[in-house]
This record gives structure tokens, sequence and C-alpha cells, in this order.
């Protein structure tokens, strides 16, 4: 039995994780936690999740939550994740982070933990539908060519925070690094006034907000005569949920190191 602990479990992926879990045979609740003021501190996961009662408060201290636990979930906030993800490695509990809005640096920090031991699955987007997407970006762009121009189109719910998404960076990084290109410096966030023609070497990146959309994301390969275009719609957030069950499971038997995704599902 793999005893997980799942971080900010009050919300809408929060509760996913903690259904999916009670759900799973050889999966158990170990802890959950909510940022200090919640007002659903002190209340049982499993009622809050819509199931039966666990035995399991949610709490604020993490380390409590980490009690006993094999595996950590985090769908939270990079600051929220720089601070809990040394504290379950501490334990040795594996780190499942789908955490969206890390810069550079955050990964770094992350990526320290795996090199002192610890299992880290971090990835921008842990839908086996969208690594698939990913895969296959990484094979397409080298395949049509400089006379194909790229662009990403994602399309999220109104609430999000951040923008473009996680996963919409990741992709323009694979549509980058396949190509020879540089993501930091040829990638090209909208377009606004007089910008004249587009260059070959740019990557379109564009984002859209709006309704109660889970997560659309579509690459485009257009050149004279024809378009391709590659596409992923997500209509519910358990697609994200199974994914990350699916990279607890990996941890459980992996060797130390930093992983994304691509290894949980053998598309590396």
């Amino acid at each position: 039995m793999i005893r997980v602990t799942v971080l900010g479990a009050a919300g809408r992926m929060g509760r996913m994780f903690v259904q999916h879990i009670v759900a799973a045979e050889d999966l158990e609740l170990a802890g959950a936690t909510e940022i200090p003021g919640s007002v659903f501190l002190g209340q049982d996961a499993g009622l809050l999740a819509g199931g039966d009662r666990l035995g399991v408060p949610i709490v604020a201290d993490v380390d409590t939550a980490l009690t006993g636990a094999d595996a950590m979930i985090d769908f939270t906030a990079p600051a929220n994740t720089l601070a809990c993800a040394p504290r379950a490695a501490a334990v040795g509990a594996t780190l499942i982070i789908g955490t969206t809005g890390m810069t550079d640096a955050d990964k770094a920090e992350v990526a320290k933990l795996a090199e002192q031991g610890a299992r880290i699955v971090l990835a921008p987007n842990m839908s086996v539908g969208i690594n698939l997407l990913f895969s296959l970006c990484a094979k397409v762009a080298p395949l049509l060519g400089e006379d194909y121009d790229i662009e990403v189109v994602e399309m999220h719910h109104n609430r999000k925070k951040d923008a473009p998404s996680g996963t919409a960076e990741r992709l323009g990084q694979i549509l980058a690094e396949s190509t020879d290109r540089s993501y930091a410096d040829d990638t090209v966030h909208g377009r606004v006034g007089q910008v004249g023609a587009r260059t070959k070497r740019e990557i379109g990146m564009h984002a859209v907000r709006g309704g109660d959309v889970v997560g659309d994301h579509t690459v485009i390969f257009a050149t004279d005569g024809e378009r391709v275009e590659l596409t992923h719609k997500a209509s519910s957030r358990e697609t994200f949920a199974k994914g990350a069950l699916r990279a607890v499971r990996f941890l459980a038997v992996a060797n130390p190191g930093m992983y994304d995704m691509q290894d949980v599902l053998g598309l590396r």
C-alpha cells in the first residue's frame, strides 16, 4: 500500500486526487493540507471530496500531513512547492509535482533534491494525452522543417492566474529544442501593433482565457498551401489525477532522480 499526502486537498484538483486515491486498491490517503486560515481546516478530507469519512483531517502543517507518507502530490503554487518539497524529501516521500508557473530557478531548486537522493516527477501537465502531444511535436517539428511556421495556442478557464500555461511553455521548449531554436529568444508572446512580417524562427505563443475550459492546446504548423494542427483538449481534471497516480506508482519502484511524464509513460 502506497500512502499519499495531498497538498491543497480542498481545491478542485485536490479533491479529485483524494477521490482517486480512495478508489485505488493500492493507494491510501496519508494526509491532506490547506493554507493557514483556510475555512476547510479540520474537515475530513474524504467527506470534503464527496466520499466517506476517512479520519484524515485537513491541516495546515505539512510535516503533520507527511507523517507516514510514501508520496506527496503537489499541484499548488511555486512558493508553496519550494517550501514543502524539502520536507517531503527529508522524510523519504517521493514528490509528484504538477505546479505551474515555476521559474527555471524554482525547477533548479527542486532538481537539487533529486541530486541529493529524492525521487521526483516534475511535469507541467500529467495528462497521458498531452504527453503524447509532447512526443509527437518533438518528432513532427524537425520532419516538417523550417518551411513550416510554428504557432502554439492554449485556452484555459477564466480563473487561471499564469500565462502562458506551463503546458504551452513546455510545448514551446520542445519545439525549440527539436528545431535548433531558443525558446527564450525565438518565442513571440502574442502580437500587437506594427510588428512586421513573421520571421522564420518565430514560435508564436498565444494564451486565451474564458469560461470553464479545463485546458486546450493546439500546435499549428503552417506553410504555403497546407497546415498541420495537433490538438489536445482536456474535458475533465480527472485526466490529470489519473496521470499523477501513474507517477506515484512509477516513483514507488524508481531509482533516485528527476523524472517527467515522458519517463512515466515510457515515451522517452
